[in-house]
């Protein structure tokens, strides 16, 4: 039976959106002093709701752990439940008799769940208001001369800051007025988002506080002493130079319009910073028109690629870090023991794996997928997209990392190898990222045995490029000829 409430309850449902300050359906839920019902729901059933991964589902408890203390705080609380959106969503409205439902939008097929459960409270006769929260330039609004999407970034981006200026951020709720009724909520450690036999979490809890808080306080802390030098220092992984604001995009602890208005204005380092946030918008322009980025190429073409099938020894050789080239072991290691990668060495460990290995991008994207506290329905696809060419405004299939150079380049003293593939930390610089070049003598002399402490290249560079090369030539020609 419904409990008995005040026939103005209201709903807000939480998703990617997990902050009290500028959320505006949280702002407009709570504005006019109506009870309200706070709910996180976990939807892994709805088929179209991609399933969290591994570590993304670690970040999402303490991330939960963190708006519980916030709205507790405003004297609210989180109804936490499990089960498909449109199922328990609407129970849910008809157990408070509420009568307005609030959100943020989502984009891509989650968008399509979202509209057949607005469908669902509308003939219910419930109110049903979304905002836009999480983007500043949501995907219809960025369009070409002729109303098609932009399928090149930098046009995109020309074309969005040309736009109106982001809206300023919108103030937390001082006070969020709370529905007195007795509801049944879901523990949080009954959502079960935490990994137990074993628990694998260590690196990840080293390296990361997540939650609305931590946000803040990462983008304060990069604003005042990492922006000035982000253009020099983002490309170098042994620097701590990126904002590592991702993960806290991700889950919406922190919202674009924040970081906007934190770094705008703050001379041309802030301008290429806001550029990377220009390419997560780039990415959701995407998301709103092809919902199936992570499944299916952006340009057919890559349809008929020849992508190699999978040996398990070498995808778990990639997925480990032993490989053997120093760069991509130091980038796989560091995803696995942290739960992310910086984005110069992301860049090389994908092309290694579409173009020296000759894998399909799915696989390194579904493995990123499970890996990463940052791992995005969008950006994710997109960027794996990019690097193996089969995306719009993709790096061309023919532009092929040389692993030891892109070492040499950004981690020209191996300090990024040396700290996270230590077995090798005793070969000189010259040798940090091509050890197999290394004298008999200088590898007993820094403890290693190739093939034993450390492995022997498991493909060759100058092979793996002539091979995908070839390999995209006759695709080239296979398409040309159909």
């Amino acid at each position: 039976m419904p409990a008995s409430s005040s026939p103005e309850t209201v709903l807000m449902w939480f998703r990617d959106d997990l902050r009290v300050a500028d959320n505006p359906a949280l702002a407009l839920a709570s504005a006019d002093g109506r009870p309200l019902v706070a709910l996180y729901l976990l939807d892994d059933e709805t088929p179209e709701i991609r399933p969290l991964g591994g570590a993304a589902r670690w970040w999402i408890h303490h991330a939960l752990a963190s708006l519980t203390q916030n709205l507790e705080a405003r004297g609210s609380r989180l109804v936490q439940r499990r089960g498909p959106a449109e199922k328990v969503l609407p129970a849910l409205a008809r157990e408070v008799s509420a009568t307005a439902v609030y959100w943020n939008r989502r984009y891509g097929a989650a968008a399509e769940v979202d509209a057949r459960v607005r469908n669902i409270l509308t003939s219910a006769g419930i109110h049903v208001e979304s905002h836009k929260a999480n983007l500043l330039f949501e995907p219809d609004e960025i369009v070409s001369s002729a109303g098609k999407p932009l399928q090149v970034y930098s046009a995109f981006w020309r074309a969005a800051l040309g736009h109106s200026d982001p809206r300023p951020p919108l103030p937390a709720p001082a006070r969020i007025p709370s529905a007195d009724l007795p509801i049944t909520s879901d523990n949080l450690d009954s959502l079960d988002l935490l990994p137990r036999s074993p628990d694998w979490a260590g690196g990840i809890r080293d390296a990361w506080q997540p939650g609305e808080a931590a946000a803040m306080n990462r983008l304060k802390t990069f604003v005042e002493d990492g922006l000035s030098g982000y253009a020099g220092d983002r490309d170098m992984p042994a620097v701590d130079g990126s904002s590592r604001l991702s993960p806290h995009l991700r889950f919406g602890e922190i919202s674009p319009f924040q970081v906007w208005h934190a770094a705008a204005g703050k001379g041309k380092t802030a301008a290429k910073f806001l550029a990377e946030i220009g390419w997560r918008e780039f990415s959701y322009h995407f998301l709103g028109q092809f919902p199936a980025l992570a499944e299916k190429n952006l340009k057919p073409t890559f349809d008929i690629f020849p992508w190699a099938q999978p040996s398990k020894d070498i995808l778990a050789a990639w997925q480990h870090g032993r490989t053997g080239y120093p760069i991509v072991d130091a980038g796989m290691r560091q995803l696995w023991q942290t739960g992310w990668m910086h984005n110069r060495v992301r860049m090389v460990v994908a092309s290694f794996l579409t173009k020296h290995l000759l894998l399909d991008w799915r696989i390194g994207e579904a493995w990123f997928w499970d890996t990463l506290v940052d791992a995005d329905p969008a950006n994710n696809p997109v960027s794996w997209q990019w690097v193996a060419g089969s995306g719009a405004d993709a790096q061309p299939y023919f532009r092929i990392f040389n692993p030891v150079l892109q070492g040499e380049k950004f981690d020209p003293d191996g300090a990024y190898v040396r700290a996270f593939v230590p077995e090798i930390s005793g070969l000189p610089n010259r040798f940090i990222h091509k050890p197999w070049q290394a004298s008999p003598v200088e590898l007993r002399r820094a403890g290693i045995e190739l093939g034993t402490t450390y492995p022997e290249p498991i493909v060759d560079h100058a092979a793996a490029r002539k091979r995908a090369l070839a390999a995209y030539e006759r695709m080239r020609q296979a398409a040309a000829g159909s």
